[in-house]
């Protein structure tokens, strides 16, 4: 990124992570002048370190931003960059990534440089889809250019001349999980014990995918009860990446019980963003109730709904158990092959498969999942789970 700046005079990059003090710390504060003194001791620049950004005396700009200060994210994204690092990326979004990408539109002699960097999470990431199986993480369609795309692995074993024998020992004892992943730089197969897996997902809970508006419908009319599922938090905005995102997700059930994820509309949204666009979701799939976890906000869920459609028939539901123990007799339903998703939902399934029997293990809050978890617990409220074992009677014939 620094000889890409040094090359053309007047250009602009971002190093974008997750958390904005991260990104001040380990970039603003030790990479970046690190890599000034190591590798350009003769380039001129200073560091604002009120705006976070390296100039060099070329007029070059290197931005620094994390995504969870909403001031300083609507600053930066109002300009046009050359360059875009998305720094630890396994901690981002595909979504947030995309709306990363509208920015690199620069115009200079520079070719545009998208850059990701992570250590390596699940094979359900999108980072692996994109860079590693080159295809489209959503609809998984093989990229049109994969040449564009390109991937190198560095190690710490790569740098061992500068690190101390001691961190490359440590590494080598930690568990193999641990070890395949910051040791290796591998991409991890599946969460331990994970109640979802992307190879069973792939296998057992895939129903067609509507493609017209004709096809939609005939799939309402097939749904005997739908439901919006609502999981809020404190998301204020678009551009509020501090906050979780507002799960938001369409599920119904037909005439053999059988569950189906519908739709994700899951985004960040205002207060009033998110009611309106829950009020939409329950007019365009001709929805029975609103389903909305209670815990966040208690009574301003429903008001908030309320406010946009008087009457909306609101239910909401408290959290008293843990997001493993909710999320395990849905697990069980998905192996019964008693939920399926019409369509791809890389985001929702991403955050499926990071919940194991010791918790959930993502980085993030699983929004989105949770609110699929809520819909299709309210769906199936009071029905019996089909056993997935036939029961051994001693005795019998």
């Amino acid at each position: 990124m620094v000889i890409r700046a040094i090359k053309a005079e007047a250009s602009r990059h971002g190093v974008f992570r997750y958390r904005f003090n991260a990104v001040k710390t380990s970039i603003g504060m030790d990479t970046l002048p690190s890599v000034m003194r190591l590798c350009f001791p003769t380039v001129p620049y200073q560091i604002s370190k009120t705006d976070w950004f390296a100039a060099l005396s070329n007029g070059s700009e290197i931005w620094l931003a994390g995504l969870d200060d909403k001031e300083r994210t609507e600053k930066i994204l109002g300009q046009e960059f050359s360059t875009i690092l998305v720094n630890e990326a396994s901690q981002i979004t595909y979504a947030s990534r995309n709306v990363l990408l509208t920015r690199l539109a620069q115009k200079t002699s520079l070719a545009l440089k998208e850059y990701c960097d992570c250590n390596p999470p699940t094979k359900s990431h999108w980072t692996y889809r994109l860079y590693e199986q080159r295809c489209d993480p959503v609809t998984r369609v093989p990229l049109a250019n994969p040449a564009d795309f390109a991937t190198m692995r560095l190690n710490p074993a790569d740098n061992q001349e500068n690190l101390a024998a001691k961190y490359i020992a440590q590494l080598d004892a930690l568990p193999e999980r641990e070890r395949r992943r910051f040791r290796d730089g591998e991409y991890a197969a599946d969460t331990v014990n994970a109640l979802w897996t992307q190879e069973s997902l792939d296998q057992h809970n895939r129903a067609a995918d509507w493609k017209t508006e004709g096809e939609r419908l005939a799939l309402v009319d097939r749904m005997k009860r739908i439901v919006v599922a609502i999981d809020p938090s404190g998301c204020d905005g678009e551009e509020d990446f501090r906050s979780d995102e507002i799960g938001i997700a369409v599920v119904g059930q037909d005439a053999n019980r059988v569950n189906y994820l519908l739709a994700d509309l899951s985004g960040r949204y205002s207060p009033e963003g998110w009611g309106r666009a829950t009020i939409k979701a329950f007019d365009d799939w001709r929805a029975d109730s609103i389903v909305a976890e209670a815990n966040f906000g208690g009574a301003m869920v429903r008001s908030t709904i309320q406010a946009v459609r008087t009457g909306a028939p609101v239910r909401q539901v408290r959290a008293s158990r843990g997001k493993t123990v909710r999320a395990e007799p849905i697990a069980a339903l998905y192996s019964q092959g008693r939920v399926k998703h019409v369509g791809v939902f890389p985001e929702i399934e991403e955050q499926l498969c990071e919940f194991s029997t010791a918790g959930y293990l993502g980085s993030r809050s699983p929004d989105r999942a949770d609110a699929v978890i809520w819909g299709i617990t309210a769906l199936t409220d009071g029905q019996m789970l089909v056993p997935m074992v036939k029961p051994l009677v001693i005795g019998a014939a």
